[in-house]
């Protein structure tokens, strides 16, 4: 059955290194407002240390993580056993969005593959980490990555994927500021 920990051992890090997805799970101060679950892939995730992890964060349609986070920093991220024995481990904690330029964001970028969909980096400072059994998760086999976002990022211009980013990622479906128009290619 499942555990709770203040932070990550050795067997849960080898574990979540080990996914090739996971959940992230955010939402706006009070009762009125959108949660959101989104699904995140590549290799753009590493552990930093038993408390803390971040995540490349890709452009996409929207940009609610982001906005959340600014507004409050609750995130919750899931990892599920999709091939092996069954397991699911929930990392809950505070969150901070890092822009270009900000400390730090230099070498996070740098300890994964470069990504071109790149437009932030996610640090999240673990309070508590879950595990649960994962009994009813399908199996599934890892095929490979889809290479549609790279695609999609290739055939526009760094200016495109600026516009791209600032009409579709600069506020939450609730309105919240999100990106303010700083972008990475």
């Amino acid at each position: 059955m499942g555990k709770t920990l203040p932070a990550l051992d050795a067997t849960l890090t080898r574990f979540i290194e080990r996914q090739h997805l996971f959940f992230v799970a955010t939402a706006p101060n009070g009762a009125e407002g959108h949660v959101n679950l989104s699904p995140k892939g590549y290799d753009t995730f590493r552990v930093l240390g038993p408390d803390r992890v971040a995540y490349l964060d890709l452009t996409g349609s929207g940009a609610e993580t982001i906005a959340h986070l600014r507004q409050n920093g609750r995130i919750t991220l899931l990892f599920c056993a999709l091939e092996g024995k069954p397991q699911l481990v929930r990392l809950y904690g505070r969150g901070r969005v890092l822009m270009p330029g900000d400390d730090g964001f230099d070498e996070l970028v740098a300890a994964c593959p470069p990504q071109r969909g790149l437009r932030s980096a996610i640090v999240v400072d673990i309070e508590r980490v879950s595990t649960s059994c994962g009994y009813s998760v399908p199996r599934f086999s890892y095929v490979e990555e889809r290479p549609t976002l790279d695609e999609w990022c290739e055939r526009r211009s760094p200016d495109e994927l600026d516009d791209y980013r600032e009409q579709n990622n600069s506020f939450s479906i609730d309105g919240l500021p999100a990106l303010n128009g700083t972008t990475q290619h």
